[in-house]
């Protein structure tokens, strides 16, 4: 996945094969920042889509610890 695609399947310009690629596209532009970066309702979305649990926030996960 390229900035370009993900964008591009985000916005719908690309039609996605599969529910995974058009939410993996969101999870790309999460993990890269790009959601943030770009126009407001891409930051919106993804924030729903990690909210409702679609998608993870790459930033949380580095703060969670495993306790066995």
């Amino acid at each position: 996945m390229d900035n370009y695609k993900a964008i591009s399947i985000a916005e719908g310009i690309i039609p996605s094969e599969t529910e995974e690629e058009y939410l993996g596209a969101w999870q790309y532009l999460i993990d890269t920042g790009l959601a943030w970066s770009l126009q407001g309702w891409f930051g919106r979305t993804a924030q729903h889509f990690i909210d409702v649990g679609f998608c993870t926030n790459p930033r949380n996960e580095q703060n969670h610890t495993h306790d066995e």
